[in-house]
């Protein structure tokens, strides 16, 4: 909705009694059509026009969305549970799209209140003194939607409200009137969507506060009679109790929430890739090619299986996110340094270690290990896997007889393309399945698919591989890390 369009609008409550829609209604009519009737009106709609209910969630399809809409159209609150990186608050702020584009409220009250319905005394008070002259404002979609991330020193006076003498003073009403108090954040929501990330993080008695409003749609604040009965739709995420050591969401506050829906990790490779391809910020520039992306996505899979990393923390996806994102990064360093083009390789994945690390929760057996050591195990065991899918069906008897014979490859990371294309004809069959693979004319992306054919080699067993560090040829003089195959 633009400032125009918005401007264009009725601003007192007269003129909106004059529009379509609102003609012949009076205040406090009762007619009021709740959050949940709002957002159920405009889903239905959605769904008989056929339209996309969340556009940037992949993968849940035929699980996750169902069950929401099941929610929503049955007027539901909902909770989302599930581990970290499951897409749990893109999908909380993307109902804001359910909405309309904008709602009148009163204008000059601290909570957002309906001109013909309003909830708190201050709204109250203003359609009594000023009736058809009530002055009103559009409320568009995006001022709609709260968010609170939880934490343990959250109160009940943030979320609920708590009473502000000195307000009580300047208008001369009691300490138990509600226009002395000081709104928090729920009732600040209201017309809107309220929602709580990590919901068991919550302190118990701030969960508490909240049985009312989910019950009986409705708040009370520091223990005085007043009733706020509020328009507002809840939402929550949270990851499951046997994971979060920090707390859990005490069992009446579940009972008291709709539904509860389970979000997950991307069911295959394929999915994957489509969310790292669609969030990873990189460079036009850097080439990823496909056997690339799948072999970055893969090991996010293989970690998620590993015996060495904690299950019940997970796996994010934000670890390929990053890992691409690191990766064509030193892809592109290696371009600006060398002259040539910018190809992720094999090499730029290891260089991206920091990315990998710093997202695995490990087991005991893990912290062991060591954990640049477990990410490169899981590196070894995704190029096998990738490889297998890709070139499982490929000739490789010569390369592997002629690394069985005692021969050693040291793989070039330096100079431009061509030459190290040059190099790999060392290899008996080596260049000629990297061309088969990379199915592409540019010695940058063959040569990328021959480091990758090597490295597949090696995570199925075929091949042994060492890494050294050595001095860069002109004109690089940075030590890097190589590869060398026998």
């Amino acid at each position: 909705m633009t400032a125009a369009n918005m401007t264009a609008r009725a601003r007192t409550l007269g003129e909106l009694l004059d529009t379509p829609g609102y003609a012949g209604r009076t205040p406090f009519d009762g007619k009021i059509r709740l959050v949940q009737d709002e957002v159920r009106e405009n889903l239905t709609r959605k769904l008989r026009g056929g339209e996309e209910l969340f556009p940037g969630v992949v993968g849940y399809d035929d699980t996750v969305i169902p069950q929401l809409v099941n929610a929503l159209l049955a007027r539901q609150n909902f909770i989302l549970l599930g581990l970290r990186g499951q897409a749990k608050s893109r999908i909380l702020r993307a109902i804001t799209e359910l909405l309309d584009d904008v709602v009148p409220v009163i204008d000059g009250v601290d909570m957002p209140d309906d001109p013909l319905n309003p909830v708190g005394a201050e709204g109250k008070h203003m359609l009594e003194a000023h009736g058809r002259e009530l002055p009103i404002r559009w409320l568009p979609r995006a001022d709609r939607y709260v968010e609170k991330l939880a934490t343990p020193d959250v109160t009940v006076a943030d979320l609920i409200g708590d009473v502000d003498p000195i307000k009580a003073a300047r208008l001369g009403t009691s300490l138990g009137d509600t226009r002395s108090m000081h709104f928090g954040l729920l009732p600040r929501a209201n017309r809107g969507i309220f929602a709580v990330n990590e919901l068991a993080d919550l302190a118990p008695k701030v969960q508490v506060a909240m049985f009312n409003i989910l019950q009986e749609g409705d708040v009370q604040i520091k223990g005085y009679p007043i009733r706020l009965e509020l328009d507002v739709m809840l939402v929550f995420s949270a990851n499951p109790e046997d994971y979060t050591a920090r707390g859990k969401i005490v069992t009446p506050l579940k009972d008291r929430i709709g539904s509860e829906i389970r979000t997950h990790y991307p069911t295959d490779v394929r999915l994957g890739m489509d969310i790292t391809a669609q969030e990873a910020v990189k460079d036009d520039a850097v080439t990823v090619p496909g056997f690339m992306a799948e072999l970055i996505e893969e090991i996010a899979f293989q970690a998620r299986e590993d015996g060495r990393v904690d299950k019940m923390s997970g796996v994010s996806q934000r670890l390929p996110i990053s890992l691409l994102e690191v990766a064509a990064a030193n892809a592109e360093r290696r371009s600006l340094m060398g002259g040539d083009d910018a190809v992720v390789r094999v090499s730029d994945v290891y260089a991206g270690l920091p990315a990998i690390t710093g997202k695995m929760e490990l087991e005991y057996e893990g912290e062991l290990k060591g954990a640049d050591n477990v990410a490169k195990e899981v590196i070894r065991k995704a190029a096998g896997a990738v490889y297998g899918r890709l070139c499982g069906s490929m000739d490789t008897q010569k390369l592997e007889k002629w690394f069985e014979d005692g021969n050693v490859f040291r793989f070039p990371q330096s100079g431009n393309s061509g030459a190290a294309m040059k190099a790999t004809k060392e290899v008996p069959g080596l260049s000629d399945i990297a061309a088969e693979l990379a199915d592409s004319n540019s010695d940058a992306v063959r040569v990328s698919a021959a480091e990758f054919v090597l490295e597949g080699l090696y995570g199925r067993k075929k091949l042994s591989r060492a890494e050294e560090l050595y001095a860069a040829p002109e004109p690089e003089t940075r030590q890097q890390r190589g590869g060398r195959w026998n």
